[in-house]
Formats: structure tokens, C-alpha cells, sequence
């Protein structure tokens, strides 16, 4: 930071910022400061639009919205699986929209964990979200193995990031298959997923990837670099709503797989309705789809999918680099002595969407600023996370934002609340 920042300043950088009319298509509430974006989305006025299509194709329709109908459904999955593909980098038949991040995750993890030999082993990381644990110790146990023994966590040096160096050392000739995060859910710290994989790939190790806290923040390039599969939910930067629909990738390579967990929707689509007793798998990532579409919470991701190719997600990755700078370079002139120590990384190349606060008050001050119309994200067990979202915050909201927490910080405000997490944090 090389001057005094001011709110003059964060005027002047809203006034030339190129994505600033994107605000108007999302629902605020006035004097609110939304800093939630990385857990869910805000809704915008396209995904209702979108959403209430599909609702007036049930209407008019019934069942023959399937076919018939302004977005018929039964190729839902695959157009906006071809919408995503450019955040993710991929060629369109590489992505499907299906099921739910963990859901996706136990398909996967079912196709591509072949433990062979000595190779039966699942690599992953001791800060990953824990449903991603869950899913690999249930598969892991599928298989007959004891999860204490098969699966490998790579630890933190420092409680918050991972050195790719310590991942590298431990794919070792026993490691089947790896599981990372691109971004870490607590500190925001952007792997290197392009060298990760060519390191996998040296040793024969097929290595997928969580894009949850990355895909709508950041680009990707996961058929370039070779990544074998990835899964992530729509709800977070992607603004699709609570619970909606998740994604995959599969590396077209790897198309022609069977897939670990079958189900009639990942039939090929002219067979689907033959009814037989032996499943014709699609030819490319819809093979790897179970059930029915969940129509009414897919529907709200293509209306926000096209507020995405307006802006363009290399546009969106540069101001949600600079409102995290801001941010934190805010923080450090504001709240200095104040007890926060940021936990993201500071470099461009290693930050995700979110800046990552350590306090030990976190829970307490987290409730003192949603009493004050802001709202953070809590993770225990001492994370205050602070998403200012490209498509609807501009620098005054991560201005406000700082002062009132320079504020509940001087009055001490946060003591009027316990310490201790609410039952959804």
C-alpha cells in the first residue's frame, strides 16, 4: 500500500470500473454489505427470469416439457454444461451440470479409484472441506480398506496453506489416485493445479480437483493442463441458489470409462427410453450423471450463466483481485492492533476469491457485524472469511465493510455475543 486510503478512493475506483453495472442485476438489500458470496450467492434478476421459465414450462406443458416448452428439459444438463465449460476451460462435452458436489464426488471417486497392486492408496490434504473426507473414507471402505491406513493427508505447515512441494513429496508409488482443492475453503490459497497434475502424471497417478471456492472467481484451464476430473457446486460464485445443482468435468481421454455409479440419465440420450436391461453409456461427461435433472434448481444457473459471458470470467478474476487487495490493504490500515491477522495468501497468483481473517473473537465479531447489516462467514474454529463478489461489490461496500469493523473492534462491541458458532455458520 503506498498512500492513505480513502472513501474518495474507492469512489473513484467504482466510477472506472468496466463491470460496475453488473450490481443492478442482483437483489441487495439498501445498507447492506453482502461478503458472503464464496458460501452462497446472492439471486439475480436473470436466474429468477430463468427459473420462472421452467416453472411456466410445467404450467403450460406438464410432462411434455420435457421436449417441448421454451427450454425443454431433457437437454438441460448438457446446455448448461456447455455454458460452464468456458470457466472451466474445457471443450463442452467435457462438462455436465448434475447431481451435487458430493454426490459428483462419490461418482468419481468410484470411477477413477482402481487400486491395483500396491497402488491403493487416495491422496489428499488435511484442510480440505470435510464432506471431500467423507466421500473418500466411504469409498475407501466400499473397497475393503481401512480409510486410517489408505488415505494420505498432507499436512499444513502452518495451520492455513498447503506448499505444493509437501503435496509433490507425497505422491508416493502407493498413492492411487489424488483429490485437491484449487482453492482452500479457509484461507482462500489458490493451488497450482497445472503443475500438480503434471507432477500426478509423471508418476501415473490420476489426480481430480474441487473447483468449489474457485470456478466464478478465477479462470481454468483443466483440458489444457490435463486434469483427469473435477466436480464443484453452482451456489457460491456462480449465484444458482441454495442447494442447486452441482457440476463435473471428465478429460475427454477418459471418455468411454465406465462409470463407477450407473444410472438411466447417464444413458445415451437415444437410448435412454428403450427401457434395457443393460445400460448404453453416453459418449461423452452426461455418462457420468445417476438421476433425474433437478429441473426447478438447475433452471436458476442458466439466467446466471449469462450474466458470466457478458462480463467475461478474465474480467471478473481482475477486479476480484483488486477488491481483495483493497480490502486488505484496508485492513491493514485500519485494524492494525486490532488482533486480525490475515490468512490468505498475499500474492495475486495464490489468492482465490475470499480474504481469510484470523481472531480469536471470530464467532463474536462475525455476529457484532451481521447486527450491523454486514454479512461475513464464520469457520471455525477462529476464520472471519470476506468475499467481495466481482458482479455485485464495489470498492465503497468493502470500504463500509472495514469501518464497521473498525468500529465494532474500538467500542468493543462484539462482547455483547458469545463466542461460540451459531448451528449454521
Amino acid at each position: 500500500m503506498s498512500q492513505n486510503l480513502t472513501l474518495k478512493h474507492a469512489k473513484e475506483l467504482d466510477k472506472s470500473d468496466t463491470l460496475a453495472r453488473f450490481k443492478d442485476e442482483f437483489y441487495i438489500k439498501d445498507g447492506h454489505y453482502y461478503m458472503d458470496g464464496n458460501s452462497l450467492g446472492l439471486l439475480s434478476k436473470r436466474a429468477e427470469k430463468a427459473l420462472h421459465t421452467s416453472l411456466e414450462d410445467w404450467k403450460e406443458h406438464g410432462i411434455d416439457g420435457w421436449m417441448d416448452g421454451v427450454e425443454p428439459w431433457f437437454y438441460y444438463s448438457e446446455k448448461l454444461g456447455g455454458k460452464t465449460a468456458p470457466l472451466v476451460g474445457a471443450k463442452k462435452e467435457e462438462v455436465i451440470v448434475t447431481g451435487s458436489i458430493t454426490t459428483n464426488l462419490h461418482q468419481l471417486i468410484a470411477t477413477f479409484y482402481q487400486p491395483q497392486d500396491n497402488r491403493t492408496k487416495i491422496l489428499a490434504d488435511e484442510l480440505t472441506f470435510p464432506s471431500d473426507i467423507y466421500a473418500i473414507q466411504s469409498q475407501l471402505e466400499l473397497k475393503g480398506y481401512d480409510h486410517e491406513e489408505h488415505l494420505v493427508q498432507v499436512k499444513s505447515r502452518d495451520g492455513y496453506t498447503l506448499l505444493e512441494e509437501d503435496i509433490i513429496d507425497a505422491m508416493k508409488d502407493d498413492i492411487a489416485l489424488i483429490l485437491l482443492p484449487s482453492v482452500l475453503y479457509r484461507s482462500g490459497q489458490l493451488l497450482d493445479m497445472k503443475r500438480l497434475t503434471e507432477e500426478a502424471h509423471k508418476r501415473g497417478i490420476v489426480i481430480g480437483f474441487d473447483l468449489a471456492h474457485s470456478i466464478g472467481a478465477l479462470p481454468h484451464n483443466l483440458h489444457e493442463d490435463g486434469v483427469d476430473f473435477a466436480v464443484w457446486c453452482n451456489y457460491k460464485y456462480l449465484n444458482s441458489g441454495p442447494g442447486g445443482v452441482g457440476g463435473l468435468f471428465v478429460h475427454e481421454r477418459h471418455f468411454g470409462k465406465k462409470p463407477g455409479l450407473s444410472g438411466w440419465f447417464g444413458s445415451r440420450k437415444d437410448k435412454q427410453f428403450d427401457m434395457e436391461h443393460v445400460l448404453t453409456p453416453a459418449e461423452y461427461a452426461g455418462a457420468f450423471q445417476i438421476g433425474t435433472p433437478h429441473i426447478l434448481s438447475s433452471a436458476p444457473l442458466l439466467g446466471s450463466l449469462e450474466l458470466f459471458e457478458e462480463a467475461g470470467i478474465g474480467e471478473l478474476r481482475k477486479k476480484s483481485l483488486s477488491l481483495t487487495r483493497f480490502m486488505m490493504d484496508l485492513l491493514n490500515q485500519e485494524l492494525s492492533g486490532c488482533g486480525f491477522t490475515i490468512c490468505n495468501p498475499l500474492e495475486d497468483e495464490r489468492r482465490g476469491g475470499h480474504v481469510s481473517l484470523k481472531h480469536e473473537e471470530a464467532a463474536r465479531i462475525c455476529k457484532a457485524l451481521k447486527a450491523k447489516k454486514v454479512t461475513p462467514d464464520f469457520r471455525a474454529p477462529n476464520n472471519i472469511r470476506l468475499a467481495p463478489v466481482a458482479l455485485y461489490s464495489s470498492y465503497e461496500d468493502v470500504w463500509n465493510t472495514v469501518q464497521i469493523l473498525k468500529e465494532i473492534m474500538e467500542n468493543e462491541e462484539y462482547k455483547q455475543f458469545e463466542n461460540v458458532r451459531n448451528v449454521v455458520a
